[in-house]
This record gives structure tokens, sequence and C-alpha cells, in this order.
């Protein structure tokens, strides 16, 4: 029998999805059997784009956003205990989930969700979870109390959920600026963000190399944002793709686009929230990136690392004043425009993107052959 796993990918944006697709075909190609599960129905819509078939676990557990991707603390910590001491929810996502592990060789739990986090550091069910997750996601959920409730307090929850996620029987940590991957020899492993990999025979568009690449998660839905993002893009002579499923029913934006990343790697620039996969197309396929900010503390994170390892880019904060940002926009994409463009081919980045991907089949397809176990 080939390794068979399970890969349970939250819905609360699209990056974990993405990488759940990108990993699922991979893995399948090399002869695992996988099985994706996730937390909504919009996000198995977002699947089955890509040919997954992903049953939802649960719809209760999400993360809270508002309207402009600015995370919502108290309504996410309302309805985590909500999910967690709601019987007929964790404790029924854990019966379901109990039949799942039967099966399974492997149960990946991308990334934090509750139940997973419960059933590994359980015996009997640790053997088999590993979870993945992105560096500073991991430091945004430990830190979560911090300046919101007395020290120890704080102190004490970030330490049990570090002492949950060590139980497990792995963990995969990866970020954009990873490089080769590392062992701490004790079930830790850190890998750089995989990336699709773009074809190697794409035809490029008129004026393609002129486009800006844009792409929103569907938390973004304030009209005035896209109002100012669109005339700031168009103020700077710039046409724009856009994506984004929060303003599918604005004129020229599409809901979803599953050749985006290969429009990206041939585009002048990214627009986008700074989520590790963007910034991982980005390092990847040597595009400069316009990372639009707002209130959500890991890609807060991210947007500062950017800056230290001297990933071409700019900020632009969205702050509710729609011309202002705008004008952010049109200088923040003039100054991208006018630097030196990437010595970077296609072939390179789509080696790269390889090279990416390749260290996550082998470790993934390891951990699920029952004789390393």
């Amino acid at each position: 029998m080939p390794p068979r796993i399970v890969y349970l990918a939250t819905a609360d944006a699209r990056g974990h999805l993405m990488r759940a697709q990108l990993l699922t075909h991979a893995l399948r190609a090399a002869g695992v059997q996988v099985q994706v599960l996730t937390t909504s129905d919009e996000g198995a819509r977002f699947l089955a784009g890509f040919g997954i078939d992903a049953p939802v676990l649960s719809r209760h557990y999400a993360v809270q956003f508002d309207r402009e991707q600015n995370m919502l603390r108290r309504e996410t910590d309302r309805n985590v205990a909500h999910y967690m001491f709601r019987p007929e929810r964790m404790l029924r996502d854990i019966v379901r989930l109990r039949r799942w592990f039967r099966d399974a060789d492997l149960v990946v739990n991308d990334s934090f969700h509750p139940a997973l986090l419960f059933m590994g550091w359980m015996p009997g069910w640790r053997r088999k979870v590993v979870h993945v997750y992105g560096a500073s996601l991991r430091h945004a959920l430990q830190t979560n109390f911090s300046g919101r409730m007395p020290g120890f307090i704080a102190k004490v929850f970030g330490g049990i959920v570090a002492w949950q996620i060590d139980r497990s029987r792995a963990r995969i940590e990866h970020d954009f600026a990873y490089d080769a991957p590392r062992h701490d020899g004790h079930g830790g492993h850190r890998l750089a963000t995989p990336v699709a990999v773009v074809a190697s025979h794409g035809t490029q568009e008129d004026g393609a190399a002129r486009r800006a690449a844009v792409y929103l998660n569907p938390h973004f839905e304030e009209p005035a944002l896209a109002d100012g993002l669109e005339q700031g893009l168009a103020a700077a002579g710039l046409p724009a793709h856009l994506v984004g499923e929060g303003y599918a029913h604005r004129p020229h934006w599409h809901a979803r686009d599953e050749h985006w990343i290969e429009t990206a790697a041939r585009s002048a620039f990214i627009v986008s929230a700074p989520g590790m996969a963007a910034l991982s197309i980005a390092a990847v396929y040597r595009k400069p990136i316009l990372l639009l900010l707002t209130d959500q503390p890991e890609q807060a994170i991210n947007a500062g690392r950017a800056t230290q390892l001297g990933l071409a880019h700019r900020v632009v904060v969205w702050r509710g004043d729609a011309p202002k940002f705008a004008r952010a926009v049109t200088a923040a994409a003039g100054e991208l425009l006018a630097l030196p463009e990437s010595a970077t081919d296609a072939a390179e980045g789509r080696q790269g993107a390889i090279d990416r991907l390749q260290p996550w089949v082998t470790l993934l397809s390891t951990l699920a052959t029952p004789a390393t176990r």
C-alpha cells in the first residue's frame, strides 16, 4: 500500500489552501495517497478549482477579520473559545477526525487547527500528527495575549501552546527566506515556503511586463480600499490583473485565477498583503512586490523581515483614506518600476520553485512511510 496522508488546510485566507493543493498534486505524482480536508465551503470551492475534492471538517472555527483585513482579536478569541468548549464543535470534529486517523499514516495540520493541536499531543494520536506553519504565524500565536493580559498569563499561554506543538510527531516550519532544509534532530524541520512551478513554455502577452499582478485574499472587501488601489495604479500608468474574492462583483476583478502565479512571474511587480506565499513568489521569481499592510500580526512580521533581507519591495498602509492611499500606491509603483530589472530569467525561477517543492515531497513521503514511524 502506498503511504496515506490526510491534509487539513485551514481556510482563514488562501495561503494554506494554495500550499495544500500544490503539495497534494506533487505528492500524488510521487505515488502518495492524499485526502485534503478544509474548514469552509468557500475553501472547498477554491480547492475544487485546482482539481482537489476537500470535504469540510467544520464551519465553526476561523480567525476573524474585518472588511479591511484587520485581525479582530477579541472576536477571534471568542470564536476559538466557543469552538473549543462547546461539545458539538471541537469534540464533534475530534470524533470525525478519529475515523480519518484510522486509515492515515500521517495527518498534516496546516496551520494550527485547534482539534489537531489537541490530538497532536495526545498519546496514540500524536505519533501521526505533523504541524505545518509559517515561522511568523507560530510567533504570532504564542504571543497572542502579550500586551492584552497580565504578563504572567500571556507567558503561560505561550508556553502551553509551544508545548502542544512540540509534542507532535514532527513540525515543519517554513519561511519565504529559508534556504537549505534543516532538521533539529527532534522532529523539527525548516523548509523554504513552497511555490508553484510555472509552465516552461508559457507565452507572454503583449505588455505583460508592464502589468501589475494583484492578489488580495477574501478578507479584503472594503470598496474604498479597492478604489484607492485601482486609482493609484492607473495614475502610475500601469494596467493590472486584479484577483480577489472579496471584490469579485467589481468590474475588471476576478474571484479566482488558478494561473495567477504564472501571471505574477511575468509581471512588472506583484501587489499583495505580506503573506508568506506572496513573498515567496516574489523571492523565487525575483519580482518586486508592493505590500499592502493592514493590522495583521503575522503579516506585519513578514513585512519587517522583507526589509531586513533586502527583498525588492515597498509598503503601503491602508488607514481608511482612499485618496491618500491612492497617492501612496502611485508613488510606490513608480519606485518599483524604476528599480533595475532582475537578471534572473524564467528558467531560473522555475528551477528555484522546483528546488523548494522537492524537499517537501521527500520529507512528507518519508514521514508517511509506515516503516519510519
